[in-house]
């Protein structure tokens, strides 16, 4: 027990520093000993991607996943993690004592940095008096820069050598919970600044160089190891498209926002990209301005995504409104899972430019026909074969009301052409009609002149007897929405209906001995569940005396299969009850399941019957409210004036 206490205490110590100090690094770090601590202490655990040295303290995703950006990753177990947890770590004794920023570059193993500074005076500053953070670059780092560039520095250390390790470095004490996401710190070159980023999986970045060791202590300040040489930044995303002719397609219409100060990142086609488009969509996009600010939106971000911050797949809001997935594949940046990406990380003073051998074509900037996908090509031709793709003209407003493939079985294939276009027609409105738009009750006119109810529902959206599925898309000219079947458009009324089907005779005549006719006739929206001339096969002559012997009972019995509004069966929410209260008073219990509807526990055998003013669902059973007996039943005030 004594133990369990002081395990809990020191479960809440640890607690209590996280939530002071801890950043998404931190915390990182901190599952990062979780994993590891079966290994005595401060010790990590580490994913190292095979066929690298790129090693990650890992979000808890990739670590059990096993992977890091679509590559399997082992396990490393580091004994050194913690040797900077001297001030903040007291469960676990530190490995070694602190020394200057000069030195820790050997414990760190930053053997060509430590070269660089003995050369070029640095070594004075570091090993001395004073308080700094250095971002150190690894060995690996320096042996990946240009080799021009590098000869160039290491031919003048007195300057440029100089120069490029005083922007390395800053004039305080900066620990990883210090880097804030977005914060700019001022270098010791020039205060030129260095941009930062903190990331929620714990990646931290310096102009998008990866800090692969941190918060390495020092009696003069801390140390943090970076994956490459960062270079001194002076133009803004405007400035710098505009200076590189490769982009001069993109800086055309550049947006002014890319020159003011700001959080950005742009993935930038390059003239090649641009000319890979086809000219007459080109000129098209060209010529509305509107369109030309969705194109260009959707290609930027109004956050800082540098390429070593992604390690799987993530979804981002662009700046048009609508998403794109950047992930990663090896150390190729994919978009929307693409390969595109020619060169990553060119960092800006308002954020980073990725650029990329396509361009990214939204929704918002595609007519509404180039919006149409797999899942309803049968519809696509068959407006094409019928001629009706004549009205939809690149500048005319219109909306698609696309039944999925899966509509179009054998009846309606074989279908006369004249009827089937008369059907299709009421898939094709006249006007622009988004999905955030439709209310209940609202009128769409059709290609046709006709009209169509729409009716929302708690989980769907419904246009006469057909629901939407997910994928409603907003183009250039109009919108699609996908629908689960072809739209059955009502000519008659309930009335009209009943009579002509034939199998409702009792229930007609029950309707009129009662005087309720006129609300199968009259305006308005009503769900009828209408009993067929089978469902009174049970009932003696007894019965339907007493039952025609009583208005008031027989009203009440002939009311309770009434509600007001269109429920049709996909707007009722599946797997649970719905209750529907009847124009009686009482409620009816209905539920949804596998595309078919029960009423009180009683099969409906046809359902969603649509009429002008209501729909009708079939039972064969004659529905009673429980708790109105016939014959005992008081005067009940009737919705309608008795025929």
């Amino acid at each position: 027990m004594k133990l369990l206490f002081v395990a809990t205490l020191a479960l809440l110590a640890l607690s209590y520093l996280d939530q002071v100090d801890s950043s998404a690094y931190d915390k990182i770090v901190s599952h990062s000993r979780i994993r590891a601590r079966t290994q005595g202490p401060n010790v990590c655990a580490l994913q190292q991607v095979m066929g690298t040295k790129k090693k990650y303290f890992s979000t808890c995703r990739n670590w059990y996943k096993g992977s890091i950006c679509g590559k399997k990753c082992g396990v490393e177990i580091c004994i050194e993690c913690f040797y900077i947890h001297v001030v903040y770590d007291l469960l676990h004794p530190p490995v070694a004592p602190i020394d200057t920023v000069y030195k820790t570059l050997d414990l760190v193993k930053a053997d060509i940095t430590k070269q660089y500074s003995d050369i070029s005076r640095i070594k004075e500053e570091i090993d001395g008096s004073g308080t700094y953070t250095m971002f150190v670059p690894s060995d690996d780092a320096w042996n990946q820069l240009d080799g021009t560039a590098r000869k160039a520095l290491e031919s003048n250390v007195n300057n440029e050598l100089y120069k490029t390790l005083h922007y390395h470095m800053v004039n305080k004490r900066l620990l990883t919970k210090d880097l804030k996401n977005d914060m700019t710190l001022e270098s010791i070159y020039n205060n030129l600044g260095l941009y930062i980023n903190h990331y929620s999986n714990g990646i931290v970045t310096v102009n998008c160089a990866r800090i692969i060791n941190a918060n390495q202590m020092a009696t003069n300040g801390v140390v943090h190891v970076i994956d490459r040489v960062v270079s001194a930044v002076g133009n803004t995303i405007k400035e710098l498209i505009n200076n590189h002719e490769e982009l001069g397609s993109l800086s055309s219409s550049l947006l002014e926002k890319l020159g003011e100060p700001g959080h950005y990142t742009l993935f930038a086609p390059t003239n090649e990209a641009f000319d890979k488009v086809d000219r007459e969509v080109i000129e098209r996009v060209l010529g509305d301005k509107n369109v030309v600010q969705a194109l260009l939106k959707y290609h930027l971000l109004s956050s800082v995504q540098c390429s070593e911050a992604i390690m799987a797949g993530s979804v981002y809001e662009t700046m048009e409104g609508s998403t794109i997935e950047i992930g990663c594949d090896g150390d190729s940046l994919t978009v929307n899972g693409i390969k595109m990406v020619l060169k990553k990380d060119i960092v800006t003073k308002n954020g980073v430019i990725h650029l990329i051998d396509q361009v990214l074509m939204p929704d918002s900037a595609k007519q509404v026909t180039e919006l149409i996908g797999g899942s309803q090509s049968t519809f696509s031709d068959m407006v094409y074969e019928l001629g009706l793709s004549a009205a939809m003209r690149p500048e005319t407003q219109y909306t698609l009301l696309a039944p999925l493939n899966g509509a179009f079985n054998e009846e309606v294939m074989s279908m006369d052409q004249r009827l089937l276009k008369i059907i299709l027609e009421n898939h094709i409105l006249k006007l622009k009609v988004t999905l955030s738009e439709l209310y209940n009750g609202q009128l769409l006119e059709t290609l046709g002149g006709k009209f169509l109810r729409v009716f929302v529902y708690r989980t769907a959206v419904c246009i006469e007897n057909a629901c939407m599925v997910r994928g409603s898309k907003e183009g250039s000219n109009g919108a699609l929405h996908l629908l689960t079947s072809l739209i059955k458009l009502p000519t008659t009324t309930v009335y009209e209906m009943l009579e002509a089907d034939g199998r409702f005779t009792v229930f007609l005549s029950l309707m009129e001995m009662a005087g309720l006719t006129d609300l199968l006739r009259q305006e308005g929206g009503y769900t009828v569940f209408a009993p067929t001339d089978d469902a009174f096969d049970g009932l003696t002559e007894e019965d339907l005396t007493l039952l025609t012997s009583d208005m008031n009972a027989l009203r009440t019995i002939l009311l309770y299969h009434f509600s007001n509004g269109v429920f049709i069966n996909g707007g009722l929410e599946g797997g649970v009850t719905n209750l529907l209260k009847t124009i009686q008073g009482n409620n009816l219990q209905v539920m949804s399941v596998n595309n078919s509807i029960q009423v009180n526990s009683v099969n409906v055998p046809g359902n969603d019957l649509m009429a002008s003013n209501g729909v009708v669902h079939v039972v064969k059973t004659l529905l009673y409210p429980g708790d109105l007996p016939v014959g005992r039943y008081k005067s009940h005030a009737l919705p309608v004036t008795p025929s």
